[in-house]
């Protein structure tokens, strides 16, 4: 199934105090929806504020991207955290963003886990059960951001929430249809024409080619450029211009 249009979000928001890691205000005129990091692996107060009330000027959805508590780690160092304690904490990270997205006049929209928690709850049912309850503990139906076929998704699902299937545009893929972990070499695109046209096969086609050649099967509501990597903006404005290009619509998904 391939749809007749694409959102495309981006991670913003990750910096903390006086660092600065994405370029928030210019990625925010070029995605469509905005996965604000809430405090835990990045982000503060100040910066989800700040975040919130471009993204409402410019019309594009908030969403609440939550993580381990891991601030050193970026989030990237896997964790052990008891159910309980997950699905609280990952309450407590869209409650904290729903303040500034409705001081700004808006709202969060969805979820999108990051870093070591969106990889751990691909396989880890116990992990993605618990964020399936931290979404509901924040109350309503959010729809959540996730790999199609993952343990998050399916679980999410059942429990009645809604799911958005995502896709990558800037990372390789396994012949399972996963991300390839960032420690390896090629984990990370950077080449600006292979990324266009992964993003233009995936949005078209519903298809990528993985690492090792094979074609993956991924068929993305939203496509994904991450916002830390080098040449963000320019990246995600040659993506956006190639999938209108090809007759791609991009618009937020809700």
């Amino acid at each position: 199934m391939t749809w007749a249009s694409i959102d495309l979000n981006a991670d913003l928001g990750e910096g903390f105090g006086r660092w600065r890691l994405t370029d928030d205000e210019q990625l925010l005129s070029v995605v469509t929806s905005a996965n604000v990091a809430c405090g835990f692996h990045a982000g503060d107060a100040a910066t989800m504020r700040d975040v919130c009330r471009i993204a409402a000027e410019r019309s594009v959805r908030i969403g609440a991207q939550v993580a381990y508590r891991d601030l050193a780690g970026f989030g990237r160092r896997a964790m052990d955290v008891p159910p309980d304690e997950l699905a609280a904490e990952v309450a407590y990270q869209i409650g904290a963003l729903e303040v500034f997205a409705r001081a700004a006049g808006s709202r969060v929209s969805y979820v999108k886990p990051h870093g070591a928690l969106y990889n751990r709850v691909v396989r880890d049912e116990e992990q993605a059960a618990a964020v399936v309850e931290g979404v509901r503990l924040a109350g309503g139906r959010l729809p959540l951001l996730s790999l199609p076929g993952s343990a998050l998704h399916t679980l999410a699902e059942k429990a009645g929430l809604p799911v958005v299937t995502e896709g990558f545009a800037d990372r390789a893929y396994t012949a399972q249809g996963t991300l390839v972990p960032r420690r390896e070499e090629g984990a990370v695109l950077s080449d600006e024409a292979a990324v266009v046209d992964r993003s233009v096969s995936m949005a078209r086609f519903g298809v990528v080619a993985a690492r090792c050649g094979r074609t993956v099967a991924v068929r993305p509501r939203s496509l994904c450029v991450h916002g830390d990597t080098p040449g963000a903006v320019a990246l995600a404005r040659r993506v956006r211009q190639g999938l209108e290009e090809a007759g791609v619509r991009v618009e937020a998904f809700v």
